[in-house]
């Protein structure tokens, strides 16, 4: 019996002992698994090659994550990623942009950059192909005026998520904002049947943007027109080349800055259509000791 008590006593101690040092761990932060354990030190990340992509790669080196692996992906497989981990309230680290409905979704956060890796905040540009204005003067002209904001493509994105077809999403937002439309087509002439082609990246922005386009072109200024989705490379090169006449989809200064410094001279640059856009790494809000790039360093 004596034995028995001694055993209880000694167990007793041994477990306090255990549990003041949990304690002390906790209040350190000792013991607590670091970002990048959480996540097995991995970025989800979004189309190969894109810009997005480049920079993220460079943020990486910058904030020396070289422990770390930036999966490719696309936007479809880095959002369902999100929406995975997301109803598990699991941790995540994904390449993020805005204007995207995920933020309407989802509470997430960017991860502070204090090295600006990603830049400031950009502007999506319109490009048209050299020539444009002389052989579609209606189309350049409606297409210089073409100006909405993260909340107008929101409305558009979180329509096609929900089921709608792109087509249909479009549609709907020009019936309910007429006067905006009708300050972008105030004055022009319908023309009779012109052919006319866009092309844009699979990014739900870009979606949205490009269908709104196509919508008013086809609908309120008698163009035959057509949206091309293809990568980004192709994107550029089209306009670039002429097979193309214009996209909505030109992420500048900082995301497409090689397709610009590459193709620019071939190009004519309409100016922003939205502006204060922003791109980086994003968590979700439940990720609270994650607030900066450099917290994943640890």
């Amino acid at each position: 019996m004596k034995n028995t008590r001694k055993w209880l006593i000694f167990t007793s101690l041994i477990g306090l002992l255990m549990l003041g040092a949990c304690s002390s761990d906790i209040a350190t932060g000792e013991g607590i698994e670091s970002v990048g354990k959480q996540v097995d030190y991995k970025i989800t990340g979004t189309d190969a090659g894109s810009g997005l992509m480049r920079l993220t790669a460079q943020a990486m080196e910058d904030y020396e994550l070289s422990d770390w692996t930036l999966l490719e992906s696309s936007a479809a497989g880095m959002t369902a990623e999100l929406d995975r981990a997301y109803k598990k309230q699991e941790p995540i680290v994904i390449v993020a942009w805005t204007p995207h409905w995920m933020f309407n979704t989802y509470d997430l956060k960017y991860l502070d950059d204090p090295k600006l890796t990603y830049g400031e905040p950009e502007e999506i540009r319109t490009i048209a192909r050299q020539g444009l204005q002389d052989d579609h003067p209606v189309a350049y002209e409606f297409l210089d005026r073409f100006l909405w904001t993260s909340e107008d493509m929101g409305e558009v994105m979180i329509d096609i998520q929900n089921g709608a077809e792109p087509e249909a999403a479009a549609k709907k937002w020009v019936d309910e904002h007429e006067a905006q439309v009708q300050e972008w087509t105030d004055g022009l002439e319908p023309v009779d049947g012109d052919t006319f082609t866009l092309s844009y990246v699979a990014w739900d922005s870009e979606m949205a943007s490009t269908n709104v386009v196509r919508y008013v072109l086809q609908e309120k200024l008698g163009y035959e027109a057509q949206a091309l989705q293809v990568e980004i490379g192709p994107m550029w090169i089209g306009v670039a080349n002429g097979d193309v006449d214009a996209i909505v989809a030109a992420w500048l200064p900082v995301t497409h800055a090689d397709y610009w410094d590459k193709y620019g001279d071939s190009l004519d640059d309409l100016g922003a259509n939205m502006i204060n856009v922003k791109s980086g790494l994003a968590v979700p809000t439940y990720m609270e000791d994650v607030n900066s790039i450099e917290d994943l360093q640890s």
